[in-house]
């Protein structure tokens, strides 16, 4: 395990965008829940997609580690054009704020799709090899699935499964594998709320859609308490370079009121310019409203 000040050091050279020649932490992971616990106040996040200089802007909004608690619910990687900056700079962070940063795993946290979305050959650019990537998608395994704030809201990256009626359940399943095509850790990163009730097939061939029936009910039987029912965090703004949103945290103070604070995309110098062709995998995809991260609670 690296020192305190060998961690520090790490920070401030991954604040400035600087790349690493090798990164570590696994233990920190190992020891976290499938349903990690978090303590309020805490500052709620959803994608940031490689998109480093909104991750700045993110903190500067937010404010700065250990000041501010996180917890950062998955899709650090792909589509934007620094994805290996951006996790290893929320690793560094959460190795060195253990009980203050907390990063669940996301779809994109896959070895399968960083393969197809950019991350791999990000990382092929950076290093010339895929050392960095193996490393990455390896320490992906053992990142928790959801978290539990105060015992009352559950978050994650997706949503619900059927196969999950308990929050026991999803303690219950062993995480530390590759994201699979189907079943309840798929659906915990996969499925998305939806306007019908019930459960639907989701439209991006993995997980479900599920109704406010089944959120309601799955709160209820959980003791989930908050005056909405679902809530949706989405955290990369000017999504893909491209598509011109806003994005939000989400912040809880200790009597679990929250807020939403919104920004802009942050200033990118020296970045490529959006004007350009965009990737393939930028635009091959799955639909894009239904990328964003879940924070389920009661009405």
């Amino acid at each position: 395990m690296a020192d305190i000040g060998e961690v520090d050091g790490w920070i401030a050279q991954l604040s400035q965008c600087k790349q690493l020649s090798e990164a570590q932490t696994r233990e920190i992971l190992m020891e976290e829940s499938n349903v990690q616990p978090v303590r309020c106040p805490v500052t709620v996040c959803g994608d940031i997609h490689g998109q480093f200089h909104d991750l700045s802007e993110l903190f500067r909004i937010g404010g700065n580690s250990p000041d501010t608690n996180y917890l950062f619910m998955g899709d650090y990687v792909d589509r934007g054009y620094y994805s290996v900056e951006t996790v290893t700079l929320l690793v560094a962070l959460k190795l060195r704020y253990r009980d203050r940063v907390t990063i669940l795993r996301g779809n994109h946290e896959s070895r399968q799709i960083t393969q197809v979305y950019g991350f791999y050959d990000e990382c092929l650019r950076k290093y010339g090899n895929a050392n960095v990537w193996r490393f990455f998608t390896d320490l992906f395994d053992f990142l928790p699935l959801t978290a539990l704030i105060d015992n009352q809201i559950f978050c994650l990256h997706g949503g619900l499964s059927p196969s999950i009626d308990t929050l026991d359940h999803v303690r219950g399943i062993d995480r530390v594998q590759e994201v699979p095509h189907e079943g309840p850790m798929c659906d915990l990163l996969w499925s998305d709320p939806d306007d019908r009730c019930g459960w639907g097939i989701s439209p991006r061939g993995a997980g479900y859609t599920f109704g406010q029936d089944i959120s309601e009910a799955f709160n209820h039987n959980n003791g989930l308490t908050l005056d909405r029912n679902v809530v949706t965090i989405f955290s990369a703004p000017n999504y893909c370079y491209r598509c011109g949103n806003q994005a939000a945290i989400m912040e809880i103070d200790e009597k679990l009121s929250y807020s939403f604070l919104q920004f802009d995309p942050a200033p990118r110098a020296g970045e490529p310019l959006v004007s350009r062709r965009v990737p393939d995998y930028f635009l091959v995809s799955y639909s894009l409203p239904t990328q964003s991260p879940r924070t389920v609670s009661d009405p």
